[in-house]
């Protein structure tokens, strides 16, 4: 049995990692960190546990790295810099790190002390650090010491368009014409669990907004997983805006491609289903079905529609998920499969919840 920690086990990352893993039969959750909660029964936080988890939230103090190094996996659901400052002596004691925040997502530290507006801590082991994306990224993942999660927003844009960047790479054509658009909503949950003014129900509920507009720290992260993860040799500018929408779970990511005549002689949805028919938690709907949100909620699937417009020269790709599932915890999760040689899925066949 894997021995397995979870720092910061207050959010709604942290609380999907303990639902998660409690049902994962390779699994004994070791330690539960919080500062704030130390003490308590996880169920006196999370009702939703009780009968699940007998964990009780610990404050590790002085002994933290000693006590995480008991373990074969520690998850960081913790603010952007927390992981950075424990995971190297983490990975000197043998101990594998999966950190679903941003420490190790981005390979420029020029672009991840912009965005995110922290010195790293340990750039040699940024180099060595896989980011976690297993439907890209497997056989990096099977070998990584340290994982950086993948943002919720990036992982529905590399993989809608991943398939026809591999074609273009593969006829070495250009495929995609004109600039893409990336056009992303997401449920409130995606801003964490804290209280802001701007994330309470009143001002969220019957209400609609962008944000990010002029620059959101998760297209640089889109940009590296399609120019270096992809290799996708397009010049275009990728255009990204995230959005708002009155629900808890759920992001729905609409891809707008300008298509070349080269393009337009291809079958995009043989393309995409070719693409992923072996990925058990990628779906490709049916020519004609548009997914919607509440068919993954809860669960780590995503879904794919592809709609093609030959006259117009132009596509349009759909894609949903959970935002806390396949979007950050339920991808965490994947990614410890993949690198202890379980079965991917393990923990993870969830069937979506309806309604």
């Amino acid at each position: 049995m894997l021995q397995v920690a979870i720092v910061g086990g207050t959010g709604y990352t942290g609380v999907e990692l303990i639902r998660l893993l409690s049902s994962h039969p390779e699994v004994t959750i070791k330690w539960l960190t919080s500062r704030s909660e130390a003490g308590k029964p996880v169920a006196s936080i999370f009702p939703s546990l009780r009968g699940i988890s007998d964990l009780v939230y610990s404050d590790l103090g002085e002994q933290t790295v000693e006590a995480l190094a008991e373990c074969d996996v520690v998850f960081f659901a913790t603010p952007h810099g927390v992981a950075m400052q424990q995971a190297q002596k983490l990975v000197d004691a043998g101990v594998k790190v999966i950190d679903l925040a941003a420490d190790f997502r981005l390979q420029s530290l020029e672009a991840f002390e912009h965005w995110y507006k922290h010195q790293h801590a340990c750039p040699e082991l940024l180099k060595q650090a896989a980011y976690g994306l297993p439907e890209i990224n497997r056989d990096a993942i099977k070998s990584a010491q340290v994982i950086g999660n993948p943002g919720c927003y990036p992982t529905t844009a590399i993989l809608g368009l991943k398939p026809i960047i591999d074609a273009q790479n593969a006829d070495n054509k250009q495929l995609v014409e004109s600039r893409i658009i990336i056009d992303a909503k997401s449920g409130v949950s995606g801003a964490g669990r804290q209280a802001k003014l701007n994330l309470n129900y009143a001002e969220t509920t019957d209400n609609f907004n962008a944000y990010g507009v002029t620059g959101h720290r998760h297209l640089p992260e889109i940009e590296q997983g399609v120019h270096q993860l992809l290799g996708s040799k397009f010049t275009h500018n990728i255009r990204f805006v995230p959005h708002l929408v009155p629900m808890i779970r759920g992001m729905f990511t609409t891809i707008h491609l300008g298509l070349t005549e080269e393009a337009s002689k291809l079958d995009l949805q043989s393309l995409y289903e070719n693409a992923y028919k072996d990925e058990q938690f990628i779906d490709v709907l049916p020519q004609g079905e548009y997914p919607d949100t509440r068919s993954v909620r809860a669960s780590n699937r995503l879904r794919i529609a592809v709609h093609q417009n030959n006259d117009r020269q132009e596509a349009t790709i759909l894609v949903v998920q959970d935002n806390l599932v396949k979007g950050a915890a339920g991808q965490a999760v994947q990614c410890m499969n993949v690198m202890f040689g379980f079965d991917e899925a393990l923990g993870l066949n969830h069937v979506p919840v309806v309604p």
